[in-house]
């Protein structure tokens, strides 16, 4: 990824510090991009991850000249007593898919929960600077659209999807009372839908259903009429987003997302484009609680960051294509033995 330009003081800074960084669910989609990015900022970065949904791979990559400790733990059970003093701390712990937090939701709801509370209470111990990952899933089916940051959401506290909507709910009060009484500074992104890079071809999501289906010539599987719209912000947009709200006053949750909506039936029509694919659509019941409409209103980003996203979607779709295209390629050919970054034992 290509870390945009920097201060050169804060990158002097940054150098001569040896500023430690902490990313929980760094091993995962959004957050190996985010560890990426760090790296190429000057940060030490330890990421910590259970493995659950992140991958290895994922980090293997990167170029992090001994800037990158991977640790495999679970923070619901505490941040390890070992690791250094951070500055900041990024809190990305947490399955993002439905079929991923669905497949155990009180894990899911306990990491929102008890995960997010150790991240605060390491936080404050370190002085240290937080940015949570919340999510668009805290509106829930809008009954408000676009979604703004002042709408409380229509959520249905009892369904299959509650473990991560309410679950990302409570965080974010957790978060705001605990920077409010303790002093803490603390950052929330609403996170959109979000593509890119490094998703799992198994996570459930629409467009790496629909591309990973488009290249092997499947049908594409529309889970209703296809009517129902989402927005798509490309991963390289959201980390821009995620590094100026952390380095912002900002104290309220922001939204992070792109704000050209998208029916689901266009998307499918747009991948089979791109990838030239010959497959054909396959409709399917709509699952429980899926939201109809989602679009973020973008204006507190827009007012206080100065950020929009820049990659258009077809420009975006071409990359990811091509990434899903190449890892395909690889399932028949034996792992390269590319040394990753160095994997150490967690110490709660």
């Amino acid at each position: 990824m290509p870390v945009p330009e920097a201060d050169d003081a804060r990158l002097t800074e940054i150098s001569a510090k040896k500023l430690n960084v902490l990313v929980t669910g760094g091993a995962g989609f959004v957050g190996s991009h985010l560890c990426e990015f760090l790296i190429g900022r000057g940060y030490y970065v330890f990421c910590l991850d259970t493995f659950q949904t992140g991958r290895a791979s994922n980090l293997s990559t990167i170029g992090h000249n001994g800037r990158l400790t991977v640790v495999q733990h679970d923070i619901k059970a505490g941040i390890p007593d070992d690791l250094p003093v951070f500055s900041e701390i990024y809190n990305l712990a947490c399955p993002a898919s439905p079929v991923h937090y669905q497949a155990d939701p009180v894990s899911t709801a306990m990491t929102n929960s008890q995960g997010t509370w150790n991240v605060l209470c390491r936080a404050e111990r370190d002085n240290a600077r937080v940015f949570h990952a919340s999510t668009s899933e805290i509106y829930g089916d809008p009954e408000v659209h676009p979604q703004s940051e002042e709408y409380w959401g229509n959520v249905n506290p009892v369904g299959p999807r509650s473990c991560y909507d309410e679950g990302k709910r409570f965080a974010e009060s957790l978060c705001t009372d605990f920077g409010r009484t303790r002093g803490l500074a603390v950052r929330m992104a609403r996170i959109f839908n979000t593509y890119g890079p490094r998703m799992q071809e198994d996570d459930g999501r629409v467009v790496s259903n629909f591309i990973i289906q488009a290249l092997l010539g499947r049908p594409l599987t529309i889970y209703g009429d296809g009517s129902q719209t989402r927005s798509f912000c490309y991963v390289d947009d959201l980390i821009r987003g995620i590094d100026l709200l952390m380095h912002s006053d900002v104290a309220g949750p922001v939204n992070i997302g792109n704000p050209a909506e998208l029916a689901v039936g266009e998307l499918a029509q747009l991948v089979l484009e791109i990838t030239g694919s010959k497959s054909t659509v396959l409709h399917m019941p709509l699952p429980v609680d899926d939201p109809r409409r989602r679009k973020p209103d973008i204006t507190r980003a827009g007012e206080t960051l100065g950020w929009r996203p820049l990659t258009e979607l077809r420009e975006g779709l071409t990359r990811t294509i091509a990434y899903f295209d190449s890892e395909l390629s690889k399932q028949a050919r034996p792992s390269s033995g590319t040394p990753g970054p160095r994997l150490r034992a967690a110490s709660a």
